[in-house]
């Protein structure tokens, strides 16, 4: 059975039952404001990296109730009024959405995007934002550590095969160029990207001919550009290395060795084999020589082949990547802020756990660089009205261990959340892939290496506004009845 996918329908069940009632409680004129953000970074990591936007606006856009859609509700959900369905047939988002553009490190309880919109359409709207903003944020952020292990090592995406289905391999392989990945191995990325995909040889493209020299001279005979000869089907060092060597020096003689030519490792002993073949083509000559390896690498793994001193400069890395395989969930949620109807009514959600009491109001996130390191210095959660001082010190506190305080001085501030929708029309144009790594890059020379380390990183500051810390604790103290 083949189908189209309907995102309009990529929703859990209760958002469309909830509008039902929204709508014969004559609350659909009420509106809402949700912010989506992360409580924890995943993976360990010191900060989070923000992927995903441009498929929320292309969803946004296009989302609509056919016919088709109707039908189904109908039949299905008896309890959903005619009305309402009606509603749902000339259906259009009508509210605004502000958001951190993509390739942004953000922190946690920060509003990664900010929703205000007629309760219904809010509320419909949060399951795929949701899903899209967990997967990709999820691996651009696993992505992200892996490149920052490579320190400065090209890095290739290999996950499509291990990914949790096509789609998944498809948005994954474009996280992981949102952070920092060079190029991918998916060729429908290419599609949706731009960027050229990226491939070698399989082991049996090797074990298809009768011996292994002769699938690496025909491979180089009509791949001359993309020459990366797979050395370990057989025995890397007593036949792998020697005949990508024997081939190397063919096309030698004849000039026709091209430029970003090598081998891949794809097993064994990363460190030892990689270190060996760094000799054994040093010796013929070949100093330029790429030595690129795969086999279940993660960012840990990585940096230790380095502290080994391996000679691998180009990493293929795959299934831990594509699934994030040591965080599979980012954790992402979709919180109710404020109510208008008639009035403006802050809302919080109240928890015995501190970390789910979650943050009132329509607020901004201000980020404080130093004027001169323009390193990143901490982050205010505000309501959007304030106004913040750049020529006189600030402090700042800890929200929940209020007697950690610090003093900012010599800063400048950005505000991260930008417009997306107004009055639903979109008033964003999302940059390239390609301008969004570059963005990623640029967000993480501002952070001190304290905040990137792989393990047990520095914990980045992010504080409330006195303000909203204000607000917050007169809501939780009236139970907010």
């Amino acid at each position: 059975m083949s189908f189209e996918r309907k995102l309009q329908l990529a929703t859990d069940f209760y958002q469309l039952s909830m509008g039902n009632v929204y709508y014969l409680d004559d609350k659909k004129e009420q509106i809402a404001v949700f912010d989506l953000f992360i409580r924890k970074n995943p993976c360990g990591s010191g900060y989070t990296l923000v992927a995903g936007l441009e498929q929320i606006i292309d969803y946004i856009e296009n989302l609509k109730f056919d016919e088709e859609d109707i039908q189904l509700l109908r039949e299905n959900h008896p309890e959903f009024n005619e009305d309402f369905l009606e509603y749902l047939r000339n259906f259009s988002f009508s509210g605004e959405i502000y958001a951190i553009p993509e390739g942004t490190v953000v922190f946690p309880n920060e509003p990664i995007i900010r929703v205000k919109a007629p309760l219904i359409e809010a509320q419909l709207i949060e399951t795929t934002m949701l899903t899209i903003i967990n997967h990709q944020t999820l691996i651009a952020t696993k992505a992200s550590r892996v490149v920052y292990a490579a320190e400065g090592d090209s890095v290739l995406e290999f996950g499509l095969r291990r990914a949790h289905g096509p789609e998944a391999g498809l948005f994954g392989a474009r996280a992981a160029i949102v952070g920092g990945c060079a190029a991918t191995s998916n060729v429908e990325t290419e599609y949706i990207t731009g960027l050229p995909s990226k491939g070698t040889m399989s082991h049996s493209f090797i074990q298809s001919y009768n011996c292994e020299l002769d699938a690496f001279r025909t491979y180089a005979k009509y791949n001359p550009d993309n020459l990366i000869l797979l050395v370990d089907t057989y025995n890397t060092l007593e036949s792998g290395i020697p005949h990508a060597i024997e081939v190397f020096k063919e096309l030698r003689e004849k000039g026709n060795l091209q430029k970003g030519y090598g081998i891949r490792l794809d097993s064994g002993d990363l460190a030892y084999l990689s270190k060996q073949a760094r000799k054994m083509l040093n010796e013929e000559g070949f100093h330029d020589a790429i030595i690129s390896a795969s086999s279940d690498l993660d960012e840990h793994l990585i940096k230790d082949l380095k502290l080994q001193g391996a000679g691998i400069n180009l990493w293929g890395v795959g299934t831990k990547m594509i699934t994030s395989y040591d965080c599979p969930a980012l954790g992402a949620v979709y919180k109710l802020s404020q109510i208008e109807d008639g009035e403006i009514k802050p809302k919080i959600k109240i928890s015995n756990d501190a970390i789910k009491i979650t943050n009132p109001g329509y607020k901004k996130v201000i980020r404080f660089y130093d004027k001169d390191t323009h390193k990143a210095l901490a982050d205010l959660i505000a309501l959007d009205h304030e106004v913040i001082a750049e020529d006189k010190p600030l402090v700042i506190f800890d929200p929940i261990h209020t007697w950690k305080k610090r003093v900012l001085s010599n800063f400048y501030i950005k505000e991260l959340l930008v417009p997306i929708f107004v009055n639903g029309k979109k008033v964003y144009n999302s940059p390239s892939v390609e301008q969004i790594r570059a963005h990623a890059q640029e967000q993480k020379s501002t952070l001190w290496e304290e905040y990137q380390r792989l393990i047990n990183p520095q914990i980045y500051h992010v504080d409330l506004s006195v303000k909203l810390w204000n607000l917050k604790q007169e809501l939780i103290h009236r139970g907010d009845h």
